[in-house]
């Protein structure tokens, strides 16, 4: 999946579709939804939403608990889909 910032919002079962495809096929995976990831998180729904489809930018810790919820391990590539504040 090529990773760009005006990615089309898909509506599921989830919530719109995450930027990275990383993250998808991590949140499918999991079987997550944004409330589930937000209660791990310890962030609103909307929030973890606006970070995962590129809406807001998360903070390196924010991203990096993110990756840990979801069971990512390996480093994310250094393009606008995962830039931190």
């Amino acid at each position: 999946m090529h990773h760009t910032s005006l990615l089309p919002l898909h509506i599921c079962n989830y919530g719109p579709n995450p930027q990275c495809s990383a993250l998808a096929a991590a949140k499918e995976k999991k079987g997550m939804s944004y409330a589930d990831i937000a209660s791990k998180l310890g962030k609103s729904e909307q929030h973890v939403i606006d970070v995962c489809t590129g809406a807001a930018t998360p903070t390196q810790d924010e991203f990096n608990a993110l990756a840990a919820v979801l069971g990512i391990t390996s480093a994310a590539p250094h393009n606008s889909a995962h830039s931190t504040k």
